[in-house]
């Protein structure tokens, strides 16, 4: 109603200005630098208005934001942080006999996840065990030839085969070990493997089935610590300069809210997309991003050489003849400036040309003076 109002006193206040810039009165003063021309007529995109009647038309007057560059708003997707996510693969091919873990459910490091069934597993522990005798006789022989050597009963060539007897048969027990423990460990019986999880956090794929034969190398498990989780955004190459690691990141999504920073800017365009990847890290302790997700990000943008950006309130643009314009006071009244709009800053806009930021500006109702332009270019016409 206030809106509605305003305008009709606008309008009221405003007809006998507009009659008198259009008669070409003798009396018009001489053109000045605000934007009256010799003749009385206005100069095109002036506005001629009294305090009062800014006031009466509910205009705010307010100077441009400078020094704050703003934010970015973009879709971005959560993603597993790399750094946290490992696969679990069979080391050797046979038959799952265990699964010991399902989707969601956590994992800390070293416990089971499953146990595989085969001939090579069999073959395996039996290397450890036959190693793990022949290192226990060449132990008996060394101890019973360093006795025989110390009674002066044999010969110290003796001692020294013995003893390098027992340091092979010391190597091939470990490395048999080694090969066990690589495949994945003991499954409780000669013939079973168990696959034991490399690291802590949450099972977050899961390949097989119980009963399944697999090959070597086979994904069973997808394991993914998810106290920190990515976000992966793609920038366009004008705003990914004004982006640096570090930069502070809002993301938002229905009931929720958190904040993280950039951690990679790619230095490289996609070359599917023609757009910048970039990473930023979350903290993801209390569970609420879920992988997949797609969520809104606000990203604190860098000034261009220096903190000097100039931003405006969206409600002081205007659109006038297919430009964005904003209304800078004068004298006597506004004059309609062209600008070069650039991102979003929450409820501001960034400008990137056509303003100083010293200009004292129309920041609301400023539609009001858009039609008083319009009003005069049909009063040119007739």
């Amino acid at each position: 109603m206030n809106i509605t109002i305003n305008r009709k006193l606008l309008s009221a206040a405003l007809v006998p200005l507009l009659l008198t810039a259009c008669s070409g009165s003798e009396n018009a003063k001489p053109a000045d630098e605000h934007g009256e021309t010799e003749g009385g007529h206005a100069e095109e995109g002036h506005i001629a208005l009294t305090a009062e009647q800014i006031r009466i038309a509910g205009i705010t007057l307010g100077r441009p934001a400078v020094g704050s560059s703003g934010e970015l708003q973009l879709p971005a997707t959560i993603e597993g942080d790399p750094q946290g996510t490992q696969a679990v693969s069979a080391a050797i091919g046979g038959r799952v006999v265990a699964l010991n873990r399902n989707l969601g459910q956590s994992v800390g490091r070293g416990q089971t996840l499953a146990i595989i069934e085969s001939r090579e597993a069999a073959q395996l522990q039996g290397e450890v065990q036959a190693t793990k005798a022949r290192l226990a006789l060449a132990d008996s022989n060394l101890a019973r030839e360093e006795r025989l050597f110390a009674q002066r009963v044999s010969p110290e060539q003796d001692v020294i085969a013995a003893r390098t007897a027992a340091t092979e048969a010391r190597i091939a027990y470990r490395l048999a070990q080694q090969q066990v423990a690589a495949a994945g460990g003991g499954g409780g019986q000669l013939n079973r493997i168990a696959i034991a999880a490399p690291v802590s956090g949450q099972i977050i794929s899961r390949s097989v089935v119980l009963g399944q034969t697999v090959a070597a190398d086979a994904e069973l498990y997808r394991i993914a610590d998810l106290s920190s989780v990515s976000l992966a955004l793609n920038l366009q190459p004008a705003d990914a300069g004004r982006i640096q690691p570090g930069a502070v990141v809002t993301v938002s999504a229905p009931g929720r809210r958190a904040t993280g920073k950039i951690g990679f800017v790619s230095p490289a365009l996609d070359p599917a997309t023609r757009l910048v990847p970039a990473i930023a890290i979350l903290d993801n302790r209390a569970g609420q991003w879920r992988v997949g997700e797609a969520v809104t990000a606000s990203i604190a943008l860098a000034g261009d050489g220096g903190d000097t950006s100039i931003s405006v309130p969206s409600t002081a643009i205007q659109t006038v003849d297919g430009r964005s314009v904003v209304f800078v006071r004068t004298k006597e009244g506004f004059r309609a400036v062209p600008i070069v709009p650039g991102d979003r800053a929450g409820p501001n806009v960034i400008v990137r040309s056509g303003l100083r930021g010293s200009e004292e500006i129309a920041i609301t109702n400023s539609f009001a003076l858009k039609a008083e332009i319009g009003k005069g270019e049909a009063g040119h016409e007739d």
